[in-house]
């Protein structure tokens, strides 16, 4: 197994605001951490690399795989996964989770239509449809804008429009794929 591409290929970087703020770096082959802001949220991350396999039935399903249990290769499609709880006993409000993508992944979509991402390092954010790159000239031309693609996403960001109550308890994920 190629380990040391396992390990590049899944990190994952993550900066939770809200009640507090602090950084997450996390590789599947290690348990998840957990992370508790402001004795209230706690938050756990997990990618996971998605497969297709035949069932006992013949038929063919999608499986998630620990990166640990398999090769790694390009192509692969990552699901990067994280969990919220509030353990405290007022409303967490203002929360906002931000994902800077790995290097070695490229963006392939956000579960949540709520969450945005950015093309330019976290400067600005917007739906991937509505943002724009700037692109250089090329001979002493001057530079254009092109429509943003899904390669050009550079950080993914949820906003929780809502407080999230004592107790409660959430997912928020996004996909990517090994460049």
């Amino acid at each position: 197994m190629n380990s040391k591409f396992n390990h590049i290929a899944i990190a994952v970087a993550t900066t939770f605001v809200g009640l507090g703020a602090a950084s997450l770096l996390a590789t599947p082959a290690m348990a998840a951490p957990v992370m508790l802001l402001s004795n209230s949220v706690a938050l756990s991350s997990e990618a996971m690399i998605e497969r297709q396999e035949i069932g006992a039935d013949g038929k063919e399903r999608i499986v998630l795989k620990q990166p640990k249990d398999v090769i790694v290769v390009p192509g692969d499609r990552v699901v990067f996964t994280l969990r919220y709880v509030n353990k405290g006993s007022e409303p967490a409000a203002d929360f906002r989770a931000v994902n800077p993508m790995p290097g070695p992944v490229q963006f392939v979509s956000v579960a949540e239509d709520w969450a945005e991402v950015s093309v330019d390092g976290g400067k600005s954010w917007g739906k991937l449809a509505d943002l724009k790159v700037l692109v250089a000239g090329e001979d002493g031309a001057a530079a254009t804008l092109r429509a943003a693609a899904a390669e050009d996403v550079t950080h993914v960001r949820w906003i929780f429009a809502k407080p999230i109550a004592p107790g409660a308890e959430g997912t928020i994920s996004y996909r990517g794929m090994v460049k």
